[in-house]
């Protein structure tokens, strides 16, 4: 996933400037990519455009600065929607962002696309789970300088069950709404529109 494919997304939910973009990334995008820059922005935007994924117009502004009004082209389009609705890999990491970039745009795709990307997830966290859940954890130390055994297999031991506890976390959360996906229940209790 890159940043393209996030500035695309947003751009298909609404025309915006760079520094709308900016905007949407620092708060309601935070959980999706982390301290992105206002010049990487404006960078991946004139990269998208001599690729002629999008296209801007110039709104000018009498007294203040003229902005510039991005939207997506046909080609950019089809390349987003190939990358949402396209071969899904989990990464090793539950907690990367991929996952939840594409579930931010789950307006973009059906139901079934979207149980179907669920699916993937959920077997490969199950799979992860069985496989490394028990696994004999105990360290062989030989350490080169003063160390604490006991604090480090104590400390060790309660990230093992934090991590547990949020993989399990993720995978209740990810199954509960593939079976509201498949019963028909997303979007059925409006949210309250207000500004993104």
């Amino acid at each position: 996933m890159k940043l393209e494919h996030i500035l695309l997304g947003v751009l298909l939910e609404h025309p915006s400037t760079g520094y709308d973009l900016k905007k949407f990334l620092d708060n309601h995008g935070r959980f999706l990519r982390s301290n992105t820059q206002m010049s990487q922005v404006y960078r991946s935007l004139g990269l998208m455009e001599s690729q002629g994924l999008v296209t801007h117009t110039v709104d000018h502004r009498p007294g203040a600065q003229d902005a510039k009004t991005y939207r997506v082209t046909d080609e950019g389009t089809a390349m987003f929607l190939g990358w949402l609705t396209g071969p899904y890999t989990p990464p090793t990491r539950f907690q990367d962002p991929e996952l939840t970039v594409r579930l931010s745009f789950a307006g973009f795709m059906g139901r079934e696309e979207l149980a179907s990307l669920l699916d993937v997830e959920i077997r490969t966290r199950e799979d992860e789970i069985a496989q490394y859940r028990h696994r004999d954890r105990r360290e062989d130390w030989d350490p080169a300088i003063a160390f604490d055994e006991e604090l480090a297999e104590s400390v060790k031991e309660r990230l093992h069950r934090m991590g547990s506890a949020g993989m399990d976390a993720h995978v209740a959360a990810l199954t509960e709404l593939r079976a509201e996906l498949r019963a028909g229940v997303p979007g059925s209790s409006p949210t309250p529109k207000g500004p993104r």
